[in-house]
């Protein structure tokens, strides 16, 4: 009589290495399969005990097996050279994870058309930045891929924020990340820190090894309780991947580099100080890292020296301080504070151009005739003697006709930036100029003022002859490199997209504005005549960041493919080496190719990656400047609810209006729930209509409105619109309700 035979694992119990090999081959045969070692145990058939199984899977992620997952839960490990194609046509990228707030993430990989989408469930413990290797199929019936991720390459950072909580025998960190992430930390690791406090955590182990089933680490700093300014600003930071200390190593590195200038070193260096020299700088500057001197000469021609900080004379290659420079790679500049790319020993001593001493500098001179043309031009290292610090609004006195020191100077160098100015629009540079936001704080940090920074002619004076150093060196580079390439760091800047542009002109032209986009050169005119016409009339003026947004953004390559928005062949970034290593490498690599008989070629794809990385601090930077600014924003505003503020309607979606205010560039938003009617907004997006009164408003348009709520944690500003017909306010009543019983939201035309 024939028996059914029976799987050798059903009903029995297996040994510990039994165990270990089917398990195993269950997660193989089931690679997508996320199991808990009941689930495990009851899908084998087996009778061994349930601690026993959690052993067999604790040895098998031992082994790189399987992959831990929290919650007791396992997944099989890509190993590499298996079978990992599921029954799918899978390939492998690699790329960097850009997450969404979903906890979902996009894959960007370089070299491919799509990014490539990753479920939450996905992505392991891969986190926002990281460089990962994922596995990639198209699923059937659709067009876009679908990946997961099978190891990650490179971590972009290891210092995250979060909040403590204690529990009996150890501590969990709740991470600030998209996804929310646990990292289990012991009782020792977690310094002075306290229940609930906000704490900085070094991941030291992402695996969840031993008793933890979470990644563990140590706790680096306690910030404290949350809530107060300092911590939301140094958490702004720690979020954007910013470290706000230096490593011992590094601040030592610092201290024991000399102040003193030897005789040898200036017999090295071409000798400035007798020439008139000053600096022109915010009022609350200390790191001074340019100067401009001028004199005339006795054939009537002029002689202007752009004089920036020797950064690399003190830093050298390879050291602890060249390499966090690098990790850094810019200062960060929030609202209330500066987070510096070098400790404040060189930052704001040995590097900065003080006045009243001797200074070491790296200079570029140049010789315009008499018709300020520039008939010569010399780079390199100087010693120079900077006679007077001057503030943005001390010069701008002197240039207004009020009496002062160095007027002469002054007056002389506005006139020939002037000249500068002049040719580059002529050459097709584009005249973007952006509000920026500036705050004046108390004591304690809590901004009592906003307003917007007036760009005047001495602020203009020192642009413009930073542009022409930094164009000029680059254009030195890449001439002298005619013949073989001379790897470079170059800043550039592509065209803009001609399918952003076309729905720019279409919004410009529903505003009354005409654009030709006929040609690249014919859209930065069209740009330059939107910028003076938005002078004029406010809801030109809100186009202006939808105009930013059709352009690239620049970056740093070492393939030059000039810079569009500037209108220049060859640009790079030369002129502030204390705040960005950009500049730091341009004048390492121009000092070596200087003089006829110099001709150095670094080694272009190590270049080109710190050029990569540059470019990626410099976005987490400005996104971390951004979130300070909307906070302190916010912050201010929550100070004024119930008060009523003029400003111009900045955006409109169904639910409601965007309105940024007057003067200090607030923007919040206003619902239409709680109008006496509901708003019929238009396909365009740039006008509405009520659906009752038939009236009519559109972008750009002068509203006023009452502050309802301010939401620091989220930084949004909820807004009431105040409808004014016939000298009635027809939105809300004094009390702050909406009036009226008809409610509605916006609904599309």
């Amino acid at each position: 009589m024939s028996r059914k035979r029976k799987s050798k694992t059903t009903g029995n119990k297996l040994s510990a290495q039994q165990l270990q090999r089917e398990l195993l081959k269950l997660f193989q045969r089931h690679p997508k399969k996320r199991l808990n070692p009941k689930q495990a145990a009851r899908k084998l058939k087996v009778t061994n005990s349930k601690d026993s199984v959690q052993a067999a899977l604790d040895k098998l992620v031992e082994d790189k097996k399987l992959h831990p997952l929290g919650d007791y839960k396992y997944k099989l490990r890509y190993q590499p050279g298996g079978d990992a194609s599921d029954g799918k046509d899978a390939t492998f990228l690699e790329g960097t994870v850009d997450m969404t707030r979903s906890g979902d993430a996009y894959i960007v990989c370089e070299g491919q058309e799509n990014d490539v989408h990753v479920s939450s469930k996905y992505l392991e413990n891969a986190m926002n930045g990281d460089k990962v290797r994922i596995r990639v199929w198209t699923p059937r019936g659709r067009r876009k891929p679908e990946g997961e991720v099978v190891k990650v390459l490179e971590r972009r950072q290891e210092h995250f924020l979060g909040t403590l909580w204690l529990y009996p025998g150890h501590a969990i960190v709740s991470l600030d990340t998209r996804p929310p992430m646990d990292v289990a930390v012991e009782l020792g690791d977690i310094r002075e820190a306290e229940d609930g406090h906000r704490v900085v955590v070094r991941i030291t182990d992402w695996e969840g090894k031993g008793k933890f089933k979470h990644p563990s680490g140590i706790v680096t700093a306690v910030l404290g309780k949350a809530g107060s300014n300092d911590i939301e600003m140094k958490s702004i930071l720690i979020n954007n991947g910013f470290e706000l200390d230096f490593p011992e190593e590094v601040l030592r590195e610092s201290e024991y580099l000399s102040s003193k200038i030897s005789p040898q070193e200036i017999a090295l260096r071409l000798d400035m100080r007798e020439i008139t020299t000053f600096t022109i700088d915010p009022d609350d500057a200390k790191d001074f890292d340019d100067a401009l001197s001028i004199r005339q000469l006795e054939n009537g021609e002029t002689e202007v020296g752009i004089h920036i900080a020797d950064v690399t004379h003190y830093i050298k290659e390879g050291t602890p301080l060249d390499k966090e420079a690098l990790k850094r790679s810019t200062s960060v500049y929030l609202v209330d504070r500066v987070l510096p790319m070098l400790p404040e020993r060189l930052s704001n001593d040995l590097c900065s151009l003080r006045p009243n001493e001797d200074r070491l500098a790296y200079s570029a001179i140049f010789i315009f005739d008499k018709g300020m043309k520039i008939i010569n031009r010399w780079f390199g290292r100087t010693v120079i003697h900077s006679d007077r610090r001057f503030t943005y609004n001390e010069a701008q006195q002197v240039l207004e006709g009020h009496s002062g020191e160095m007027a002469n100077e002054l007056r002389h160098l506005n006139k020939i930036a002037k000249h500068l100015r002049k040719q580059r629009y002529k050459q097709g540079s584009i005249n973007f100029e952006t509000d920026e936001v500036q705050f004046r704080l108390d004591e304690h940090g809590a901004p009592i003022e906003v307003f917007v920074k007036e760009r005047k002619d001495a602020h203009l004076l020192i642009e413009d002859f930073m542009l022409l150093a930094n164009k000029e060196v680059a254009t030195y580079i890449a001439m002298k490199g005619r013949d073989e390439e001379i790897p470079f760091v170059y800043r550039v800047h592509d065209e803009p997209d001609p399918d952003k542009v076309e729905e720019l002109a279409r919004f410009a032209r529903e505003l009354g504005f005409d654009m030709n986009i006929s040609s690249p050169r014919e859209i930065a005119r069209a740009y330059n005549r939107l910028a003076e016409a938005a002078e004029k009339d406010p809801a030109l003026k809100l186009l202006s960041p939808i105009a930013i947004r059709t352009m690239a953004k620049a970056e740093y390559t070492t393939d030059n493919i000039g810079h569009y928005g500037l209108g220049f062949n060859y640009y790079t970034h030369f002129t502030s080496p204390i705040r960005r290593y950009s500049d730091v490498l341009s004048h390492r690599l121009l000092d070596k190719n200087l003089g006829k008989g110099q001709f150095y070629r670094a080694n272009k794809i190590k270049l080109e990656e710190e050029c990569k990385h540059i470019s990626q601090q410099e976005r987490r930077a400005t996104e971390a400047e951004r979130e300070s600014v909307k906070y302190k924003q916010v912050e201010y505003i929550e100070k004024h609810i119930g008060e009523v503020f003029t400003g111009y309607i900045s955006g409109i979606i169904d639910m409601g209006i965007f309105v940024e205010l007057k003067d200090t560039r607030i923007e919040g938003m206003a619902p239409f729930e709680n109008l006496d009617e509901p708003m019929e907004v238009s396909d365009s997006r740039l006008r509405i209509k009520g659906a009752y009164s038939g009236k009519e408003y559109k972008m750009g348009q002068e509203v006023k409105v009452r502050i309802v709520r301010a939401d620091l944690a989220k930084r949004q500003i909820e807004m009431e619109w105040i409808r004014e017909e016939a000298g009635e306010a027809v939105g809300a009543g004094s009390n702050g309700k909406s009036k009226g019983r008809q409610r509605g939201r916006g609904r599309r035309k």
